[in-house]
């Protein structure tokens, strides 16, 4: 994470930005030695880790319906 004043921030704004979205980390403004933004890079929808894993889930209806039927559970000892 970068560490930046208020100061430099002001005159080096979109070269800074541009490093930041270029995926150099996270940007840390601070003015008078206390942090006041906290700058990271943006995430669209369909790169978040909700929309990769979107449809990797399959769902039983029937909670109490077991999820393999009772022939997939007897073994060659318990027959």
């Amino acid at each position: 994470m970068k560490i930046v004043g208020a100061t430099e921030f002001k005159t080096h704004c979109l070269a800074l930005l541009d490093g930041v979205a270029a995926g150099h980390g996270d940007l840390l403004i601070l003015k008078r030695g206390k942090p006041v933004a906290h700058v990271i890079p943006y995430v669209s929808a369909e790169d978040s880790p909700q929309a990769r894993l979107q449809g990797t889930m399959r769902s039983n209806d029937d909670l109490l319906e077991p999820p393999y039927p009772p022939e997939a559970w007897e073994t060659e000892a318990g027959s």
